[in-house]
């Protein structure tokens, strides 16, 4: 798994902003057009009532004064004409009749008496006569042959006949679609201009943060001086900028301190335990019996084995701090290993013991040679010191993209169970090992410096497992959790 900050964007931070944002801000600009859209409709409808329910009264006061002759229908269709030219922005049909508006006038049996506007004002009566309305209250009245409806407004003469005033709603639905058009593009228009400029600030301000977060990145162990940049800005960024350049300041001096601790204790236990190894064989080279010689030679095997603790605690205890100094070169494993097993092969076939490689090839890592060699050294004496005699040890050694993959295993009786998940813990070992508890420690310890990940379990079939992950770039960083659990079966079915 790669470490890497870049990510593309659409997967980015600024990208998710700019969306979250644009979405509130699209939705909020469209709710105000709904009220927007429902208030215009309203005033529209509010003045085409108004001006029906005028010139419906004026109809009707003129339809009442006018006495019932043979001039009558003539007066009255006159007047309605006239009222039908007073409607302002009115769009006729092709043909030349007004469609916009129509007057019509029913006797008290209902039939029609007079009619002025597009066709003979049957479908019109009839529609009137199919709704149930409310007198003086203007209407919404669908006719058959119209495709849009009419506003109609009514009034009753003494005669108890009425007069129906008609004005086609085809001009007010028009100013609404032209106004759902405009403010649609206006709307897509300021949305995708308002996304695009949330989505550059924000990416630029993150671009800071991305530039924090890969200086940030490059600051390993052998470079702690680096800081990460700063800007002139007195902003949240730059106070970010400032607080992890105090941190780096810290951690080095820290780091600083704990390796002066170090080499101050190395070199002052150091120092006795190589004087006194002196001393020994000097006495051992004197002339002495072999029963007086003894005691020495085990007192020089304890003083190495005091000296290998000392150096081991010291290299876990900057692992683990994080401060363990490494020199990174390229490093065959394969050829790593098979050295190894060719030193270590006389040893264990003294005991008994058997020793496989199933290795894909070469396999290129870059780490630090000494440490990983003590690694690999740290594995064998591992098998060597707790296996009994004619058991088998299998190393499997693969590679995926970003990884080196190292398996060990055996048919032994298996990790102790005592140990659990403190197996990767200083001075945790078994109750009849003879080591010191520093071994998986100190592989652990190294492997994690390096990104990489170990692994370990006991086998269903008996026998301990050991994996270990190790990342072939700098900046690879590889997590697994240190425990007792079988190990993943897909890496491993892919050494088999």
């Amino acid at each position: 798994m790669s470490s890497k900050t870049a990510n593309p964007i659409m997967h980015s931070a600024a990208w998710r902003i700019s969306l979250w944002a644009t979405l509130a801000f699209a939705i909020g600009t469209m709710l105000v057009f709904v009220m927007l859209h429902r208030f215009v409709a309203n005033d529209i409808q509010r003045r085409s009532d108004a001006w029906l329910s005028g010139e419906v009264a004026v109809l009707g006061d003129v339809a009442g004064r006018t006495p019932k002759d043979r001039l009558y229908g003539r007066v009255v269709r006159e007047v309605a004409e006239l009222a039908s030219r007073e409607v302002p922005n009115k769009l006729r049909s092709n043909g030349n009749e007004n469609d916009s508006v129509f007057f019509l006038q029913a006797g008290d049996d209902g039939a029609l008496k007079l009619w002025v506007g597009a066709g003979d004002g049957t479908p019109n009566l009839a529609a009137i006569q199919a709704r149930k309305f409310v007198a003086d209250v203007p209407y919404d009245l669908n006719v058959k042959g119209f495709k849009h409806p009419f506003r109609v407004a009514s009034v009753q003469l003494e005669d108890r006949s009425h007069i129906y005033l008609g004005l086609s709603e085809r001009d007010e639905l028009r100013v609404l679609r032209n106004l759902r058009f405009r403010f649609f593009c206006l709307w897509l228009l300021i949305v995708l201009f308002g996304s695009a400029i949330v989505f550059f600030v924000t990416r630029r301000m993150l671009g800071h943060v991305r530039e924090i977060t890969e200086a940030a990145s490059r600051i390993g162990q052998s470079d702690l001086s680096s800081r990460v940049p700063t800007s002139k800005r007195n902003d949240e960024v730059g106070h970010l900028a400032l607080t992890l350049n105090r941190m780096l300041d810290r951690i080095e001096s820290s780091v600083h301190q704990l390796h002066t601790i170090t080499e101050s204790l190395a070199h002052d236990l150091r120092s006795p335990l190589t004087a006194i190894r002196g001393k020994l064989e000097v006495v051992l080279s004197s002339d002495l019996k072999v029963e007086q010689s003894e005691p020495i030679v085990l007192a020089i095997d304890e003083l190495d084995r005091l000296s290998e603790f000392l150096n081991t605690s010291l290299d876990v205890a900057e692992a683990k701090a994080d401060a363990l100094r490494l020199s990174l070169v390229e490093v065959d494993l394969d050829e790593l290993i098979r050295v190894m097993i060719d030193l270590y092969e006389p040893c264990m076939s003294e005991k008994g013991l058997r020793v496989n490689l199933r290795s894909t090839g070469p396999v290129t890592v870059l780490a630090d040679a000494a440490l990983l060699h003590r690694v690999i050294a740290n594995l064998l004496d591992n098998e060597l010191n707790h296996l009994p005699a004619s058991c088998t040890v299998s190393i499997k050694l693969g590679a995926s993209e970003n990884a080196a993959i190292l398996i060990v295993e055996d048919d032994g009786p298996g990790f102790a169970s005592e140990i659990g998940l403190q197996m990767f813990e200083q001075r945790v070992k078994g109750r009849d090992s003879k080591g010191h508890g520093l071994g998986l420690a100190f592989v652990e310890a190294v492997v994690r410096a390096h990104g990489g990940s170990v692994t370990a379990s006991n086998l269903p079939t008996g026998g301990a497992l050991l994996s270990i992950t190790w990342p072939r770039e700098i900046g690879e960083k590889i997590e697994a959790p240190h425990s007792l659990t079988l190990i993943n079966r897909q890496a491993h079915a892919n050494l088999a």
